[in-house]
């Protein structure tokens, strides 16, 4: 065997496993472009956590937000990877941590932003259109069948009726209180200013997010980490591993399920852009 004191040297670095947190959140699979989901991203936390001798795991965040349950459920499983193996967790904000990405971003120790960074968005939205009066210009007879008198509730081709919009608004506080609460819970007493304020669905720089205690400082990274555990730091991107583009293009009898799929995958892209425009990106 001959030894290799190269070899030797990289055992001895410290090694910080690195999880890319990136797009906007949905369900798996809903969007062309890349989107975060539990599904998604499971397997990459997985493998950060469980890295031999790592020395901290690294969680890389750029989103805009999207689905509240998809924002809880993959916090909190990174919360129970960090309680399990005990490592802490470093967040480190690119473009946005709005919404639910901001969500993502609270489930590490300490976040860390850029200063032109986009953070907070700590609220709840609803959109749609209404479409009643424009199908009978059109001359189109809508036709609805339902069992259950609430199965239609904000159908866009028929008016708004305030009792849905009750409903439905009352399910958005119901959702904001869990997100202020999870907010509440990890950033403790490092939250500065009033509550109407972090919590009204504003955002803001990085720069004023460490202000307000929204994040610990700015930093970026590769610096922070080398600052943290040395210079000498290996970094370990967890990527997820990606189908073949045979696989991807349908070729073996897929194809036909590909074309089906444009249709919703082409609108879950549409949201995804509303999504990031709604934080001027």
């Amino acid at each position: 065997m001959v030894f290799s004191f190269d070899r030797l040297l990289s055992a001895s670095r410290p090694i910080v496993p690195v999880v890319h947190l990136t797009g906007a959140i949905f369900a798996g699979g809903r969007a062309l472009r890349r989107s975060l989901s539990l599904q998604r991203v499971a397997t990459p936390l997985e493998r950060a956590f469980k890295m031999k001798k790592a020395a901290a795991v690294a969680l890389v965040i750029n989103s805009p937000g999207g689905s509240a349950a998809q924002s809880s459920l993959i916090a909190g499983r990174i919360r129970a990877h960090a309680a399990e193996s005990g490592l802490p967790v470093l967040a480190f904000v690119e473009d946005a941590a709005a919404s639910g990405g901001y969500w993502l971003a609270c489930a590490a120790d300490e976040i860390f932003v850029d200063a032109n960074s986009i953070v907070g968005s700590i609220g709840v939205v609803s959109a749609g259109f209404g479409f009643q009066e424009a199908i009978s210009r059109l001359g189109i007879e809508r036709r609805l069948h339902t069992a259950g008198i609430r199965k239609a509730i904000l159908d866009p081709f028929q008016a708004e009726r305030e009792e849905d919009v009750a409903h439905l608004r009352a399910l958005q506080q119901e959702i904001h209180r869990g997100f202020k609460a999870w907010v509440r819970e990890r950033r403790g007493q490092r939250l500065k200013g009033e509550d109407e304020q972090l919590f009204s669905g504003a955002f803001w720089t990085g720069s004023q997010a460490v202000e307000s205690g929204l994040a610990d400082g700015i930093g970026q990274i590769r610096d922070m980490l080398r600052e943290r555990f040395g210079e000498k730091v290996r970094l370990v991107p967890m990527e997820r591993k990606r189908g073949s583009l045979s696989g991807f293009l349908g070729v073996g009898g897929g194809a036909e399920k590909r074309l089906e799929d444009l249709g919703p995958q082409a609108l879950a892209a549409i949201e995804e852009r509303l999504a990031w425009q709604r934080v001027g990106l």
